[in-house]
């Protein structure tokens, strides 16, 4: 894959409310660093998708900017790679082509280059012998893989990833994870995923943002120092993922705080241990 710029993103200080006056995000504020691999959590109607829509382009704020490496956020941003809970195959397609759709779409990418560049991305997520097929002949996890492929395909520097693999089986959706994190690690891509699941966002993430309700925005920004590269196997035994889920169930389950001063916290287990390891929060 051809090397790009890392990808800055900063959200400063959106306001953004829809048309029947349901606001979702008021004052909100978020700066991912280029190569960061941020995790955001948070219950159902906190504003995560509307949020990776204005990433995106698709929306706009009504105050404050959003801004890729310093230019404003458009939907036809080549920085701009998004990933979707389900796979968005077109069944008439093999995984070839599949990959290859959003090349179509590039005037300065040749009929020789696009099968170049979608079997090189096929390559990357392990499938190149799958070529030919069909999605129906694909299982749940390959379907999911072909997805990515075809972001990837398209060299991306931010990839906007929402609950991309909440519909896989348990063992299924930790070989992606595992998939993603070698995919991350190679390619150098800033990465912001969406997720329900709080041992995902741990696994994944270098920090993990949670989200209270709309409109009350971030709770906490905690970072993770779990060491790398990692496999759930190793990683899921270490003390210290356990802390971290258990840290984050508890905010979750703590009552949303909406006007909060920020403040530096420590998990009780893993300052003991590490006394140098602190969480941001504004709790």
């Amino acid at each position: 894959m051809h090397q790009q710029q890392m990808a800055h993103l900063k959200i400063d200080h959106i306001d953004f409310a829809y048309e029947n006056g349901q606001t979702v995000f008021n004052d909100f504020s978020l700066d991912v660093q280029p190569g960061e691999f941020v995790a955001l959590l948070g219950p159902s109607g906190c504003g995560k998708s509307t949020l990776l829509n204005l990433l995106s382009g698709f929306l706009q704020p009504q105050r404050g900017s959003i801004r890729v490496n310093a230019n404003s956020v458009r939907p036809e941003m080549r920085e701009l790679g998004y990933v979707f809970q389900s796979p968005q195959l077109f069944p008439w397609l093999n995984a070839l082509d599949n990959v290859g759709f959003g090349l179509r779409m590039r005037a300065d990418v040749g009929a020789v280059e696009r099968e170049e560049k979608a079997r090189n991305a096929l390559a990357l997520v392990g499938l190149a012998d799958v070529a030919n097929r069909l999605p129906h002949q694909l299982s749940g996890g390959m379907q999911q893989r072909i997805s990515l492929a075809r972001t990837l395909a398209m060299e991306p520097t931010l990839l906007l990833m929402d609950e991309p693999f909440a519909a896989l089986d348990a063992i299924s959706r930790q070989n992606m994870n595992e998939e993603l994190l070698r995919l991350w690690s190679s390619l150098k891509q800033t990465v912001v995923f969406i997720t329900h699941d709080i041992d995902e966002a741990v696994f994944l993430a270098d920090r993990v943002v949670v989200l209270g309700k709309a409109p009350l925005g971030v709770q906490r920004t905690l970072p993770i120092a779990l060491p790398r590269p990692r496999n759930h196997r190793d990683t899921r035994r270490l003390p210290q993922f356990h802390e971290y889920s258990s840290s984050l169930m508890d905010t979750i389950s703590a009552p949303p705080t909406s006007h909060a001063s920020p403040a530096q916290i420590a998990v009780p287990a893993l300052a003991a241990s590490h006394s140098s390891l602190l969480f941001e929060s504004t709790l």
